[in-house]
């Protein structure tokens, strides 16, 4: 629990990636069980297959893992920027899937842009106050 934790406040960002945890791990929950509506709505009936919605579910709960990780470690250099790139990897599946397979369509998409799209957004402008910009060069003893 380094850095964001001690001044007795939660950092916005750490809000955040707390909400996204828990939105992806409802969708999780839906996916590993088939008949609720988020998995099953956000790809056409052809594409969903019972393998493929386990695939997405673990993917997603690794994902909802690592912004659990991330509320409670924004000083963790290595956490942040694995993060960070679950919301990179996130939007580059899902329009592969939209643009190039069409298993999805562009207003399910959306949801996941806005929520991915901000969180990147978010996490660059929050970079260096957490610790992850270039470290200052320390002063060498003159004797």
């Amino acid at each position: 629990m380094a850095g964001a934790w001690t001044k007795g406040s939660v950092p916005a960002l750490g809000w955040w990636l707390i909400a996204v945890g828990t939105f992806r791990s409802g969708y999780t929950w839906s996916c590993f069980f088939g008949s609720a509506a988020f998995c099953s709505a956000t790809f056409s009936e052809i594409a969903m297959t019972g393998v493929h919605g386990r695939t997405v579910a673990v993917w997603t709960l690794l994902s909802c893992t690592l912004c659990f990780l991330c509320a409670f470690n924004l000083g963790s250099k290595p956490v942040y920027a694995a993060t960070f790139l679950s919301f990179v990897y996130a939007i580059g599946y899902l329009a592969v899937e939209c643009l190039v397979y069409h298993t999805m369509s562009a207003a399910r998409l959306s949801l996941f842009i806005f929520i991915a799209g901000t969180s990147i957004v978010w996490m660059l402008l929050q970079w260096n106050s957490h610790g992850h910009g270039p470290r200052p060069c320390e002063a060498t003893k003159q004797a």
